[in-house]
């Protein structure tokens, strides 16, 4: 049998492959510290699972509406109404297997062949791999440590041409934790303004897991102008740890939301009925448990920066959301391992980091931007300082 060509121009997921790798190890009873995990190591709420049992005690275990229960499309208009003053009704919402999905269903219901989607990098390691599987093409546009790791608006202008679908924009970001001010968005909304062709597609599943005062702004309310071209995608799994729940939403114009529809009335039919009952607990409950968390990742945040920062050869731009700490890690490449091994790139000293102190992270150019690591501070302290502690003395050990 052979495979389809959109199956053989994309790769698995990075993130995937090194969690897979990391359980490989594990397996064969290696003590790994893991840094690869982009998931809460808390559990989901007790108030959230028991929501998810009462359904199926009253036997809410049938197919829903293909775009969610309107219980949940109306808590998930709540939150995008008080978070950010967005009215969307009903049938401008879509729900979906989890955010990774919503986003891919837009890109299949609006690519064509050679349509172009501008990804700035670093970037989710899914964009680029979505985009080629749905047939566009992928336009990357580094950004600097420099600018933050965020889209400047002359880089957007010169990235955009007649065949430009979508600019995405992930706030806070993964892998960087960096985070769009509603000023930047808003100067990127004056470039896009005068390129009505292009839609902006906003991952904003980080947007509770913030660091600093007020809340993370959106596109869609931050250039009401741009509103209808925006579609804006979230879920609960990172908020709310509800990772294997799966449950995931898009907020748009009802065109695009229509058409995400019939796409997954033919793929999935609906969301899980219990996954979503234990959703709309979770957005409709109440957030103390969010509260919580991010106090928890705030430390750990600190924690690592400062650990990171003092290792000579590696530098972090502490991030401003997410649970991610994207590591500069230049300062060693070149250098040779105690076995005379050189470290040409930032995968060699990934390699290096699980080879010598069974550190594992994922290389800065799964993300589009070499010269850099990824750590996730979503697991325990003790961790997280044992391995940082063996990140520092991989660095020693190099010559």
């Amino acid at each position: 049998m052979s495979t389809a060509q959109r199956v053989r121009r994309i790769k698995p997921s990075p993130s995937t492959a090194a969690a897979q790798r990391v359980r490989e190890l594990k397996s064969q009873g290696l003590d790994i510290l893991d840094l690869t995990v982009g998931e809460p190591d808390f559990d989901t709420p007790a108030h959230v699972k028991d929501a998810a049992i009462e359904a199926m005690r009253q036997g809410a275990t049938k197919y829903t509406p293909v775009n969610g229960t309107p219980r949940l499309r109306a808590a998930i208009a709540d939150r995008l109404r008080l978070r950010h003053g967005l009215d969307y009704p009903g049938d401008r919402i879509v729900v979906g297997g989890g955010g990774k999905q919503v986003i891919f269903l837009a890109l299949m219901a609006t690519l064509d062949a050679g349509d172009e989607v501008v990804i700035p990098a670093p970037y989710w390691v899914s964009y680029p791999d979505m985009v080629l599987a749905n047939d566009g093409t992928p336009v990357i546009v580094p950004c600097a440590e420099a600018d933050g790791f965020k889209l400047t608006p002359g880089r957007l202008a010169s990235a955009l041409t007649d065949r430009t679908r979508w600019v995405v924009l992930n706030s806070p970001g993964n892998p960087t934790g960096a985070v769009y001010t509603a000023g930047e968005l808003r100067a990127l909304a004056e470039v896009l303004l005068a390129h009505p062709h292009v839609q902006v597609l906003t991952d904003e599943i980080y947007d509770e897991i913030w660091y600093e005062p007020g809340r993370v702004p959106s596109m869609a309310a931050a250039e009401p102008r741009l509103t209808d071209r925006v579609f804006l995608t979230n879920g609960v799994s990172k908020t709310y740890a509800m990772t294997g729940w799966r449950i995931g939403y898009g907020a748009g114009n009802a065109e695009l939301v229509g058409a995400i529809n019939t796409l997954q009335s033919q793929i999935s039919s609906c969301p899980s009925s219990i996954s979503q009952a234990a959703a709309t607990a979770a957005l409709t409950g109440d957030q103390s448990f969010v509260r919580d968390c991010v106090s928890v990742y705030r430390g750990r945040r600190d924690a690592v920066s400062k650990l990171i920062d003092d290792t000579p050869g590696l530098s972090c731009t502490p991030p401003s959301g997410g649970f991610y700490a994207f590591v500069n890690c230049t300062g060693v490449l070149g250098r040779r391992t105690p076995s005379g091994d050189e470290i040409r790139t930032d995968e060699d000293f990934a390699a290096h980091l699980l080879e010598s102190r069974r550190v594992a992270v994922i290389h800065g150019a799964a993300y589009g931007s070499p010269g850099y690591f990824r750590i996730s501070f979503a697991t325990s302290d003790d961790i997280l300082t044992t391995a940082c502690e063996g990140i520092a003395r991989a660095c020693a050990d190099l010559s």
